[in-house]
C-alpha cells in the first residue's frame, strides 16, 4: 500500500488475487488526489473489470498516508475555465456512476483522510471499511466552494441533516462517527484493516455471482423509485433470479446439506 510516488510509477495500481481486484490510488505525495489522469485510469480500470466475469469483488485503496484528498486543486487552478470544470466534474461523475452500475460490489479501504471527492468516493462504494484513525470531511466550503457533487453521494449514504452538517461546516468526523452515520460499515485498528476487508471479500466471493450482480443492480434502481414501483421491480428480479441455474443449485445444495457449486450463468 506504500508504493513510492515517482514519475515512472503508475498512478493507479492493480492487483488481482482469488477473484478480488484491488485498485490502489498511487499519488501518495499528493494524498492520492483525483487528477484528470487518475480519473481516466480509474474509469478504464473499472470498465475493464465490469466486463471481466473472473473478478468478483473490487477493493479501492490509497497508497501512502491517505486514502484520497479529493480533486487535484493545483490542476484545477491551472485550468480555470468553466468548460474545463464542466468536463472534469462530468468525468468524475461518470467514475462514481460506474461504481454503482458495475456488477461487482466495490469496497473502499480507508486509512488516513478521505476528503471532498475522496469522501464522495467512499460514499459511492457499495461497502466501506475504515481504520480507526481515518478521518472524513467535505471541506470545500472552507475554500468558498460548496461540495455539490459529493453532496449527491453523502445525501444518499447518510441522513440529510448529518450530510448537510458536514457540507456546511467542512468539519472532520472520525471513523467511529462515520460508522454511526452510515458512511462506513466497519471500523478496525489499522493493522487489522486488510484482514477485515478480506472477511468481506471472502464472504462475497462465496456467493452466487448471478445473485450478487442482479441484487446490486436492483437495489440501486429501486432506491430511485416509488414504493409500488420498487416492489414491482423487486418481484420481477426475484422471479428472474429463481429461474437462474445458481438459484436451483443453491436450493438443492441447502436441502442436501452440501456446499453449492455456482455456475455463474
Amino acid at each position: 500500500m506504500n508504493a513510492p510516488d515517482t514519475s515512472a510509477a503508475p498512478i493507479l495500481l492493480r492487483e488481482d488475487k482469488e477473484g478480488v481486484a484491488t485498485l490502489t490510488l498511487n499519488r501518495p505525495t499528493q494524498f492520492n488526489s483525483l487528477s484528470e489522469e487518475m480519473l481516466n485510469e480509474l474509469q478504464a480500470a473499472l470498465d475493464g473489470i465490469a466486463a471481466d466475469a473472473s473478478v468478483r469483488v473490487v477493493v479501492v485503496a490509497g497508497a501512502g498516508k491517505a486514502f484520497c484528498s479529493g480533486h487535484d486543486l493545483k490542476q484545477m487552478r491551472a485550468n480555470h475555465g468553466k468548460a474545463y470544470m464542466q468536463k472534469l466534474f462530468r468525468q468524475c461523475g461518470r467514475v462514481m456512476m460506474t461504481i454503482t452500475v458495475m456488477p461487482q460490489p466495490v469496497i473502499a479501504r480507508i486509512h488516513g483522510i478521505a476528503t471532498a471527492a475522496g469522501c464522495q468516493l467512499v460514499a459511492m462504494c457499495d461497502l466501506a471499511v475504515a481504520a480507526e484513525s481515518a478521518k472524513f470531511a467535505v471541506s470545500g466550503i472552507n475554500l468558498g466552494l460548496f461540495c455539490a457533487t459529493p453532496s449527491v453521494a453523502l445525501g444518499r449514504a447518510m441522513g440529510r441533516k448529518q450530510a448537510m452538517e458536514m457540507l456546511l461546516t467542512g468539519d472532520f468526523i472520525d471513523a467511529a462517527e462515520a460508522q454511526r452515520r452510515g458512511l462506513v460499515n466497519r471500523v478496525v485498528a489499522l493493522e487489522q484493516l486488510d484482514a477485515e476487508v478480506k472477511k468481506l471479500t471472502d464472504s462475497i466471493c462465496a456467493k452466487s455471482p448471478v445473485a450478487v450482480a442482479m441484487g446490486k443492480q436492483m437495489f440501486y434502481k429501486q432506491l430511485e423509485m416509488g414504493l409500488d414501483g420498487a416492489y414491482q421491480l423487486a418481484s420481477e428480479t426475484m422471479a428472474c433470479n429463481m429461474m437462474a441455474d445458481d438459484a436451483a443449485e443453491g436450493i438443492d445444495a441447502f436441502m442436501q446439506k452440501r456446499k453449492p457449486e455456482w455456475k455463474g450463468c
